[in-house]
């Protein structure tokens, strides 16, 4: 795995003037472009995966409405994007609810995987009680596995529809009682045409860099390229196209595919970190061909 790149703020000026670089990123794809485009850089947009609220709305609002009624005595928070769906799931569907969520939310013991879900209650006027890092399923139970658990229930928004078995399995070993929701999934997002593209394009070098800012990107990629008999052409293009990554998850699961990225930041796991180490890289890359 790439050594975490240190970016100086002197640094964010640089440009990326003449590169071409691939955004699979959906939810933010706007904001990820900008940061690039300022820079001087063509954006590439390809977005592989898009996030849509839960198909069924009846399994959320029953767990809300059991959240609200002081039926969990804890939170886990796996994403901010996870709980603004679950405040937009009330907006839409139970707006009578929201303020009983909102007290709820600042009475339950609130535990953080990382900074993210501790942005959207900061917007509520709230912050998490724990914040475990790394901001992993791992993270998450290291940092439980030093309270007492027995008894509790626990509720866990999860990340997209994955069940996280492994952190089921450890409440329900710690003695806890874990009430999971899932109020969003994960569907493919450009057409598998556009991605088979993508992978030409990249095969042939006319991509300088592609900048992964999820693990279901990833898994979507490899899926089609699959799917399609373009295995070997994929792993081929990736060794041709400078690999960024916004975190060390998504870094692990290239790994697991037989790819090596070149590029992570190192302070916070974030879009503009992730620009300034892509400026970082791709200008030394520069400088070693002018060499």
């Amino acid at each position: 795995m790439p050594k975490p790149v240190e970016v100086m703020p002197a640094e964010i000026g640089s440009s990326l003037r003449g590169r071409r670089i691939a955004v699979p990123e959906s939810r933010e794809l706007d904001v990820f472009a900008t940061l690039l485009e300022r820079r001087g850089a063509e954006v590439l947009r390809c977005p592989l995966i898009d996030i849509r609220d839960a198909p069924d709305p009846a399994p959320v609002l029953d767990w809300l409405r059991r959240f609200c009624t002081e039926g969990c005595d804890d939170l886990i928070l796996f994403t901010g994007e996870g709980l603004r769906r679950l405040l937009d799931a009330l907006e839409r569907h139970a707006p009578e609810l929201r303020a009983a969520f909102v007290k709820r939310l600042g009475e339950v013991r609130t535990i953080a995987r990382g900074p993210k879900p501790g942005r959207v209650l900061r917007e509520l006027g709230l912050k998490p009680e724990l914040i475990a890092e790394p901001a992993t399923t791992a993270g998450v139970i290291a940092l439980l596995r030093t309270y007492p658990l027995r008894g509790r229930r626990i509720g866990v928004q999860l990340y997209g529809s994955e069940p996280n078995l492994p952190l089921m399995d450890f409440l329900v070993a710690a003695g806890a009682h874990p009430l999971p929701v899932a109020p969003y999934v994960y569907v493919d997002g450009a057409a598998d045409g556009e991605v088979l593209g993508l992978i030409e394009r990249m095969f042939h070098g006319d991509i300088d860099a592609i900048a992964f800012t999820s693990m279901q990107q990833v898994t979507r990629l490899f899926r089609v390229a699959t799917e399609h008999g373009r295995d070997d052409q994929l792993r081929q293009a990736l060794m041709r196209t400078m690999v960024a990554v916004v975190g060390p998850l998504v870094a692990e699961l290239l790994v697991a595919h037989g790819v090596e990225p070149q590029v992570i930041p190192g302070v916070s796991y974030y879009l503009k970190p992730l620009t300034q180490a892509l400026i970082r890289h791709l200008g030394a890359a520069q400088d070693e061909r002018l060499r």
